[in-house]
Protein backbone atom coordinates (compact mmCIF):
# COMPACT_ATOMS: atom_id res chain seq x y z
CA UNK A 1 0.00 0.00 0.00
CA UNK A 2 1.34 3.39 -1.00
CA UNK A 3 0.99 5.80 1.93
CA UNK A 4 2.56 8.78 0.14
CA UNK A 5 -0.69 10.19 -1.34
CA UNK A 6 -2.41 10.27 2.07
CA UNK A 7 0.63 11.72 3.85
CA UNK A 8 1.04 14.47 1.27
CA UNK A 9 -2.62 15.46 1.49
CA UNK A 10 -2.54 15.34 5.30
CA UNK A 11 0.51 17.60 5.50
CA UNK A 12 -0.91 20.02 2.94
CA UNK A 13 -4.26 20.33 4.68
CA UNK A 14 -2.56 20.81 8.06
CA UNK A 15 -0.90 23.89 6.58
CA UNK A 16 -4.26 24.99 5.16
CA UNK A 17 -2.91 25.45 1.66
CA UNK A 18 -4.49 24.44 -1.64
CA UNK A 19 -2.98 22.11 -4.21
CA UNK A 20 -2.36 25.16 -6.36
CA UNK A 21 -0.50 26.97 -3.56
CA UNK A 22 1.65 23.92 -2.83
CA UNK A 23 2.41 23.62 -6.52
CA UNK A 24 3.61 27.22 -6.63
CA UNK A 25 5.82 26.66 -3.58
CA UNK A 26 7.34 23.45 -4.97
CA UNK A 27 7.35 24.66 -8.61
CA UNK A 28 4.81 22.14 -9.86
CA UNK A 29 1.36 22.43 -11.39
CA UNK A 30 -1.84 21.94 -9.43
CA UNK A 31 -2.61 18.93 -11.61
CA UNK A 32 0.69 17.28 -10.69
CA UNK A 33 -0.05 17.75 -6.97
CA UNK A 34 -3.50 16.26 -7.61
CA UNK A 35 -1.98 13.24 -9.36
CA UNK A 36 0.39 12.70 -6.41
CA UNK A 37 -2.47 12.91 -3.91
CA UNK A 38 -4.63 10.50 -5.90
CA UNK A 39 -1.77 8.00 -6.21
CA UNK A 40 -1.75 8.16 -10.01
CA UNK A 41 1.79 9.50 -10.11
CA UNK A 42 4.85 9.29 -7.85
CA UNK A 43 7.44 12.02 -7.36
CA UNK A 44 11.08 11.64 -8.28
CA UNK A 45 13.70 11.91 -5.54
CA UNK A 46 14.32 15.65 -5.98
CA UNK A 47 10.61 16.43 -5.76
CA UNK A 48 10.22 14.17 -2.73
CA UNK A 49 13.09 16.05 -1.06
CA UNK A 50 11.38 19.39 -1.79
CA UNK A 51 8.23 18.14 -0.08
CA UNK A 52 10.22 16.92 2.92
CA UNK A 53 12.06 20.22 3.21
CA UNK A 54 8.87 22.27 2.95
CA UNK A 55 6.92 20.16 5.43
CA UNK A 56 9.95 19.69 7.74
CA UNK A 57 9.71 15.92 7.75
CA UNK A 58 11.79 13.04 6.50
CA UNK A 59 11.38 11.41 3.12
CA UNK A 60 10.89 8.15 5.05
CA UNK A 61 7.85 9.70 6.76
CA UNK A 62 6.42 10.79 3.41
CA UNK A 63 6.92 7.30 2.01
CA UNK A 64 5.40 5.59 5.05
CA UNK A 65 8.60 3.88 6.16
CA UNK A 66 8.32 5.52 9.58
CA UNK A 67 5.65 7.27 11.61
CA UNK A 68 8.19 9.67 13.07
CA UNK A 69 7.64 12.97 11.29
CA UNK A 70 10.77 14.95 12.10
CA UNK A 71 13.94 14.17 10.21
Amino acid sequence: MNIFPARLKELRTEKSISQEELGLIISLSKSTISLYESGKREPDYNTLKKFADYFVCSTDYLLGKTNIRES
